[in-house]
């Protein structure tokens, strides 16, 4: 079921819901330039043990893409508006890259609507050239040159060289992207940083980190999972995206996490 709600500011923020509405509900955030349907791999597989919610990130598919920075503060409580308009009290919540950034908010700030936590491919905070990017996206440079950076960075070479299909629809996600929201997005990892309050975090957390990831590193995974008290880390032979690039392994580790039943 595809529907969209209205954000308290206004903005618009598209969703889906797919497995049983009386299993368990798994969340699933999406990475920076891509659209729920970044999950379209996985989602068969998950549904059948959980109630999957999948959402578009403010500034990207189908939701609202308003200008101006986006903060880390914003994007988590838009996960938290979309759960109380859906009386969801509380759920799993598993976020890759920008899901990850939002994921590591909700443990921080909203613990009590976290069941199970997984924080996949992500970096408790980023240093990198935010500022040109953004300034390039307001100046109108082609997303075409965003689109190879960013496959680029996501998938391995021989994935890139082999795999067109998947090529072409992650492509299409980054070029359907709206500059303004791409820009939005990129001021909000440019200014978050919770390397001081990771300790925090008190659910049951396992971080999933990529061994060839050149974007969020294996140690920043590390580091996710040593301030987590308790925290699981699972480290998988893949660049940026391993649910794509090694979908079955990464599907297994996430229920047996999970707890496979859904439980």
């Amino acid at each position: 079921m595809n529907d969209t709600i209205r954000l308290g500011d206004g903005t618009s923020l598209a969703y889906r819901l797919d497995g049983a509405a009386d299993k368990p509900v798994l969340i699933l955030s999406n990475s920076i330039a891509t659209d729920m349907t970044m999950w379209d791999d996985n989602v068969p597989v998950l549904a059948r043990h959980f109630r999957v919610l999948r959402y578009d990130t403010r500034g990207h598919g189908r939701s609202g893409a308003p200008p101006g920075a986006y903060s880390l503060d914003r994007l988590g409580r838009d996960v938290l508006e979309l759960m109380d308009r859906l009386e969801i009290r509380h759920a799993h919540f598993l976020g890759l890259s920008l899901g990850g950034f939002i994921g590591q908010w909700l443990g921080v700030r909203a613990p009590e609507r976290v069941d199970r936590l997984i924080l996949s491919n992500t970096a408790p905070w980023l240093d990198g050239p935010f500022e040109e990017m953004i300034a390039a996206l307001y100046d109108g440079k082609p997303m075409t040159e965003f689109a190879q950076m960013f496959l680029a960075n996501w998938f391995p070479a021989r994935m890139r060289e082999t795999d067109a299909a998947t090529m072409a629809r992650f492509h299409a996600m980054i070029m359907k992207t709206p500059p303004q929201g791409l820009a939005g997005a990129f001021a909000a990892v440019r200014d978050a940083d919770l390397r001081s309050v990771l300790r925090l975090i008190d659910r049951p957390t396992l971080v999933i980190g990529g061994a060839h990831d050149t974007v969020t590193l294996p140690e920043h995974s590390e580091q996710i999972a040593a301030a987590i008290p308790g925290a699981q880390l699972a480290i998988l032979p893949a660049v940026h995206l391993p649910n794509v690039e090694m979908a079955r392994a990464y599907e297994e580790r996430v229920l047996a996490f999970l707890g496979g039943s859904g439980s």
